[in-house]
């Protein structure tokens, strides 16, 4: 008798947990829900930090100059340029005596000027993930630590997404990859930035629009970057969510993976696809000559490093007018064992394309943004 009351008290528990999995589910068929869940640009910190006070996340007296860039659509995008650390040291004393320099004003100020009146700047264009800001999390000492292999060259641009931090708008696929061409048009017409000395950087979320930008200058104007770098990448929005879970700990469709048929039922849902695969292949076959770069860790319990293998393989495909195996792919590429380091792997195409993709032990899904494997690749695309 115990045994049997057992018994129905977990049945009647698994009955309960599937009814709440279904209705949570079922919330996220919903444009409202979908939006907050996937970009959760309500969830940061500026109840108590001041973006315009950079110097709260551990910044020089004016090193970092926020900015306004508007977009064609009417939005108006909230930014921060980093004044690389041995530039801002040479320049000091005025970068110290500014005051007042607010973003509708920052072509007037002295950051601007030694950005873009350097003939040897160079300028990371950064894209981050979803939630918070341009200050939220790593981010912050992810810009310092981009510079840092060229700390006299090297140039930061963050943006805030639509809907993000002090940005306007509210954020979907188009209105973020709108964001991201206005943000590069703005740095190549305004701060007078060749794309040759730019470096597209994204993580996270971040990968999608990078890659979605870079595709787009490619197929619409030919312009080519000095690089384009994605950091924890995924190759597509619904194969991530049969995975993905929600800071490694809340499943999404995962649970329903003995169900395929349900899974796909309610992928068909997605209103935002992010279909970077498929950008990837047409960013490498449309260019003559890209520098793609992936890197990834193993201890991404939000992004699998399979999602950034796949993207190696798509875009070395993509290389070749009549396409290639993945076995004919291995026999060909450059790999290397880095041990506790990981592992390297890339292919040359001609010596004009390189896709080269790096898995490392250790980095998690945001933190990896602050190693210096990032910057040491950033470093490598400038060829400083």
């Amino acid at each position: 008798m115990a045994w049997s009351i057992s018994w129905k008290k977990a049945y009647w528990i698994l009955v309960a947990c599937g009814a709440l999995y279904i209705s949570f589910i079922s919330i996220l068929c919903t444009s409202w829900a979908q939006k907050h869940a996937l970009y959760v640009h309500k969830l940061h910190t500026m109840w108590w930090q001041d973006l315009n006070k950079p110097e709260q996340f551990g910044f020089l007296k004016n090193q970092v100059q926020p900015l306004h860039i508007a977009t064609p659509d009417g939005e108006v995008l909230y930014a921060w340029h980093v004044v690389p650390l041995a530039k801002y040291i040479a320049n000091e004393e005025y970068l110290i005596k500014e005051q007042n320099i607010s973003a509708t004003h920052f072509s007037d100020s002295v950051g601007f000027g030694l950005l873009s009146k350097d003939a040897h700047s160079r300028l990371v264009i950064n894209f981050h993930g979803n939630a918070g800001t341009v200050a939220q999390g790593w981010r912050t000492d992810a810009y310092r630590s981009l510079a840092s292999g060229a700390p006299d060259k090297v140039h930061v641009l963050a943006v805030d997404y639509r809907g993000f931090g002090l940005s306007t708008g509210t954020p979907n696929e188009q209105g973020l990859i709108t964001d991201g061409i206005a943000t590069v048009q703005w740095a190549i017409d305004v701060a007078k930035i060749p794309p040759q000395r730019i470096v597209l950087v994204g993580q996270s979320l971040g990968t999608a629009v990078a890659a979605a930008v870079a595709e787009h200058f490619v197929r619409v104007s030919s312009i080519e970057f000095a690089g384009v770098v994605l950091i924890a990448a995924f190759s597509d929005m619904p194969t991530l969510l049969l995975t993905y879970s929600i800071k490694g700990l809340i499943p999404i469709l995962s649970p329903l993976r003995p169900y395929p048929r349900l899974q796909l039922f309610f992928s068909g849902f997605l209103r935002d696809t992010w279909d970077t695969s498929s950008r990837i292949a047409n960013l490498v076959r449309k260019s003559h000559k890209v520098n793609l770069h992936l890197i990834h860790s193993k201890d991404d319990f939000e992004i699998s490093w399979k999602h950034s293998e796949s993207l190696f393989y798509t875009a070395a495909n993509a290389t070749s007018m009549s396409g290639l195996s993945n076995k004919q792919i291995d026999a060909v590429k450059f790999h290397r064992d880095l041990h506790d380091g990981g592992l390297l792997e890339s292919w040359n195409a001609d010596g004009l394309k390189r896709i080269a993709k790096q898995i490392i032990r250790y980095g998690g899904h945001n933190r990896i943004t602050t190693y210096p494997c990032v910057a040491k690749t950033v470093q490598h695309i400038f060829e400083l």
